[in-house]
C-alpha cells in the first residue's frame, strides 16, 4: 500500500495531466469553432500568456517572398507596430539561430541583445518560440517578461504548436476563400469571353478585381509583341481607357511595363498611412509575357500583405492561363483560316483522304468541280466523288514501286474522269505523320484542258512574236530597197509629166506614154506603201473619233456596196472614247479591211452583209472594232499567214500581199492589236483593238 508522499505526487501528476488534457481539448475546440482569424489568434495569445506567465506577446509571420517578419497580431501591448521587422547584426543572428535550432530561446537581457524586439515588446526579457512546419518558416512568437520565468518545455511547445496549427488552419481557410473568390471572378470573365470577346471580358474582370482588393481602380494592359508595347485594353473606370493608351514595353517608369518582367505580384507603392497600395500583377504564359493587371488604391490591412499577394498571384496565374488559351485558340483559328485560304487559292483540284479512302479535306476548286459543298464531301468515300477508273487506281495499296528522297511513295497518271468532267493529270502522294508513318494520301488533279488552253495562248504569243520579228527584219530590208527605188521612180515620173505637158512626142506614141506613166505611178504607190509598212513615214497623232473614220470609209465605198448588193449594218457605241492616232493611216487600215470583205462576198455571187461594230473593252482601256462579212471565210492554212508581207490569196496582178501587212504594221505602231478569224455563223471577222486617248497618253 503506497505511502502518503507517493500518493500526493501521483495526485499532482494526475491533476497536471487532467489540466493538460482539458487545455488541449479547449484548444481543439477553439480551432474547430472559431470562425474569425482575429478571434482565434486573440484567444491563442491569451493562452500563451497564461501558460508561460508572460506579460505581452507578438506574432510575427514570415514572408517567404523577401524573408521579412511581419507583426500581424499581439496581446498586452499599448500599440502594435505593423511595419516589417528587419533585425540586423546580433539580433539577426539570434533569430537565425532560433529557427535553426527549432526550439524556444529565452533572452534574459533582451534589451541589450535584441533592443528592437525589446522595444516592440516593451519588456526587458523575451522568449522566442520558432514556428516551423515541414522545414519551412511560418513565423515567430515573441513573449515579453518583466523577469525571466521558470518554464518547462511542455508549456512552451504547447503554445507554439497551437499557433502553428492556427496559422495553418487560417492559411487553408484563406486559400479556400481565395479560390472561391478567384473562381467566381474568372467564371464571370470566361462567360463574358465566349460571347463578347477579350476587351469586354477584361472590363468585367477589372470591376471584379476592384471588389476583390477593395481598390479605387483596376486596369488591364495587354502586350503586343510585334510592336513591343503595352496597350490599355480595359479598366474599371471607362474614362481611363478613352482613346488609345500605349506604353513602351521597356519603359522603366511605367508600372505596367516594369511589372510584366516580374515573376510574381508586387506591392509597388503604399499610400498615406499604409492603408492603400498599388498592386501589380504580371500576366505570364508558358511561352511569353501576356501583359499586366494594375490595381490602384488597394486597401491592405496591417499584416495583410501576404494574403493580398496570394490573392494577386492566384488571379494572375488563372487569368494568364485563360488569356493564353484564348490567344492560342485565335492562333489556331487564324492558321487554319490561312491554310484553307491557301488551299482554296490553288486552281488545281486538291483532296486529302485517310487510310480508309474517305475524304478528310477538299479545296474549293474540288468541291466546285463535283458540284457539292465541302461539308457533304467530308467523310464520304473517295469513290463517290470521282470516276471508277480513278477510284480503282487510288485504292491500290502502293501507287508507285520506287520511293522518293524522303521515303514517301507517289504516283502520277492521266485520266479522263466522267465525274470530274474532263482530262486530268492526277498525282497521289502519301501523307505522313511526325513519325513518318502513312496516315493517308494527298491527291492533286491538274486540269489538262486548262493546261492546253495555256499552251495555246503561249503558242499564240510565240506566233505573234515570230511574226513581229519577221516583219521587223523584212521591214529593214524593204526600207532600203524602197528608198533606192523611190528616187529613180520620181525622176521617171517627172520627165514623163514634162513630156506630157510639152507634147514633145508623136501622137501615135501618146497612148504608150500614158501607159508608161500609169505603171510608173503604180510602182511609186507601191514604194510609198512599203515605206508605211516599214514605219519610215512619221505619224501625225491627234485625238480622233473612230466612228467618224469608219463613217468616211463606208461613205467612200457606198456606191460599190450598192452595185454588189452588199448590206451595211452599223453598231456604233455613241459614248466611244477618242483615240490618239493618225487618221489617214487608220483610214487606210479600215479601207483595206472593207475592200477585202467586198472581194470575199463578191466571190459568192449573191452579195452579202457587212457588219461594223465599235465598243469599249470591259477593262475600259481599249476600243474594239469588229468588221464582219458573210463571204467565203478564210482557209485554215491562210489564217496563220494572212498578215505576212507579199502573201495573198488573190489572182496574179490583183493583189500585192501588202494590204493586211501594212494594216498590221499601222495598228502595231498605234500600240494596238489586229486579228482575223472565221465567224461561227459563216464569213470572216477582223478585230482591231486600240488604246483610248487616256491610256495612250500615259504610255
Amino acid at each position: 500500500m503506497p505511502g502518503p508522499a507517493r500518493t500526493g505526487r501521483a495526485d499532482n501528476i494526475a491533476s497536471a495531466v487532467s489540466a493538460g488534457v482539458a487545455t488541449t481539448r479547449s484548444l481543439i475546440s477553439l480551432l474547430a469553432r472559431s470562425p474569425e482569424p482575429n478571434e482565434l489568434l486573440s484567444a491563442l495569445h491569451e493562452h500563451a500568456l497564461e501558460v508561460t506567465g508572460a506579460v505581452c506577446s507578438i506574432l510575427f509571420q514570415h514572408n517567404p517572398r523577401n524573408g521579412l517578419l511581419h507583426a500581424t497580431s499581439g496581446s498586452g501591448l499599448d500599440s502594435l507596430r505593423i511595419e516589417a521587422w528587419t533585425p540586423d547584426g546580433a539580433e539577426a543572428s539570434l533569430i537565425d539561430s532560433t529557427f535553426d535550432g527549432q526550439s524556444a530561446v529565452l533572452v534574459a537581457d533582451a534589451d541589450r541583445l535584441a533592443p528592437d524586439l525589446s522595444a516592440r515588446l516593451e519588456a526587458p526579457a523575451a522568449l522566442l518560440v520558432p514556428l516551423v512546419g515541414e522545414s519551412e518558416r511560418i513565423g515567430l512568437l515573441a513573449l515579453g517578461f518583466r523577469t525571466p520565468p521558470p518554464l518547462t518545455v511542455a508549456d512552451v511547445e504547447s503554445a507554439g504548436d497551437a499557433f502553428i496549427a492556427a496559422l495553418e488552419l487560417i492559411r487553408l481557410r484563406q486559400r479556400d476563400q481565395l479560390q472561391r473568390d478567384v473562381i467566381a471572378l474568372l467564371d464571370a470573365f470566361s462567360n463574358r469571353l465566349t460571347t463578347a470577346g477579350l476587351v469586354s471580358s477584361l472590363g468585367v474582370l477589372c470591376e471584379g478585381a476592384n471588389r476583390l482588393f477593395a481598390a479605387d481602380r483596376t486596369s488591364a494592359w495587354i502586350h503586343e509583341r510585334h510592336k513591343r508595347n503595352l496597350v490599355l485594353q480595359a479598366a474599371s473606370d471607362p474614362r481611363h481607357v478613352a482613346g488609345s493608351v500605349r506604353v513602351d514595353a521597356d519603359d522603366e517608369l511605367a508600372p505596367a511595363a516594369l511589372a510584366m518582367r516580374r515573376e510574381r505580384a508586387e506591392i509597388v507603392t503604399l499610400g498615406d498611412g499604409g492603408a492603400t497600395a498599388m498592386l501589380t500583377i504580371p500576366l505570364r504564359g508558358s511561352r511569353r509575357a501576356l501583359g499586366t493587371i494594375v490595381v490602384e488604391g488597394a486597401r491592405i490591412e496591417g499584416g495583410g500583405e501576404l494574403d493580398v499577394l496570394d490573392r494577386a498571384d492566384e488571379l494572375g496565374r488563372q487569368l494568364s492561363t485563360a488569356i493564353e488559351n484564348m490567344q492560342l485558340l485565335d492562333d489556331v483559328i487564324c492558321s487554319r483560316r490561312e491554310l484553307e485560304n491557301t488551299f482554296d487559292s490553288i486552281v488545281h483540284l486538291v483532296a486529302v483522304i485517310d487510310r480508309g479512302d474517305h475524304v478528310a479535306y477538299v479545296n474549293q476548286a474540288f468541291a466546285t468541280r463535283v458540284g457539292r459543298s465541302r461539308d457533304t464531301l467530308i467523310g464520304r468515300p473517295i469513290a463517290e466523288t470521282v470516276g471508277p477508273e480513278l477510284a480503282a487506281w487510288l485504292s491500290r495499296p502502293q501507287l508507285a514501286p520506287p520511293q522518293g528522297a524522303d521515303g514517301e511513295r507517289a504516283g502520277t497518271r492521266e485520266f479522263v474522269d466522267p465525274v470530274l468532267n474532263g482530262p486530268f493529270l492526277v498525282t497521289a502522294t502519301e501523307l505522313l505523320d511526325h513519325d513518318r508513318r502513312p496516315t493517308g494520301r494527298v491527291i492533286v488533279a491538274r486540269d489538262l484542258l486548262m493546261q492546253t488552253k495555256l499552251e495555246g495562248e503561249r503558242e499564240e504569243h510565240r506566233r505573234r512574236l515570230t511574226q513581229t520579228e519577221k516583219l521587223a527584219a523584212l521591214g529593214q530590208f524593204i526600207a532600203g530597197i524602197a528608198h533606192e527605188l523611190n528616187n529613180p521612180l520620181q525622176g521617171v515620173l517627172g520627165h514623163l509629166e514634162l513630156l506630157r505637158a510639152t507634147g514633145a512626142f508623136p501622137k501615135q506614141l501618146r497612148r504608150e506614154v500614158q501607159t508608161i506613166y500609169r505603171e510608173a505611178d503604180r510602182a511609186a504607190k507601191i514604194v510609198r506603201n512599203l515605206l508605211v509598212f516599214t514605219g519610215s513615214r512619221r505619224m501625225t497623232r491627234r485625238s480622233v473619233s473612230l466612228n467618224g473614220v469608219l463613217q468616211k470609209v463606208l461613205a467612200l465605198r457606198a456606191s460599190t456596196h450598192r452595185a454588189a448588193s452588199i448590206e451595211v449594218v452599223r453598231h456604233y457605241d455613241e459614248q466611244l472614247p477618242r483615240v490618239l492616232s493618225d487618221p489617214l493611216l487608220l483610214h487606210q487600215v479600215f479601207l483595206n479591211m472593207v475592200i477585202n470583205a467586198e472581194h470575199a462576198m463578191s466571190a459568192t455571187g449573191h452579195g452579202g452583209r457587212l457588219e461594223v461594230t465599235t465598243a469599249v473593252a470591259p477593262a475600259g482601256d481599249r476600243i474594239v472594232v469588229d468588221v464582219r462579212d458573210t463571204g467565203t471565210g478564210i482557209a485554215e492554212d491562210t489564217l496563220t499567214r494572212i498578215f505576212e508581207p507579199f502573201y495573198t490569196t488573190k489572182d496574179v496582178g490583183k493583189g500585192t500581199g501588202l494590204g493586211l501587212a501594212i494594216a498590221y504594221g499601222i495598228v502595231q505602231e498605234h500600240g494596238g492589236h489586229i486579228s482575223a478569224a472565221n465567224h461561227p455563223d459563216g464569213g470572216a471577222i477582223f478585230t482591231v483593238e486600240l488604246p483610248t486617248t487616256a491610256r495612250a497618253a500615259g504610255r
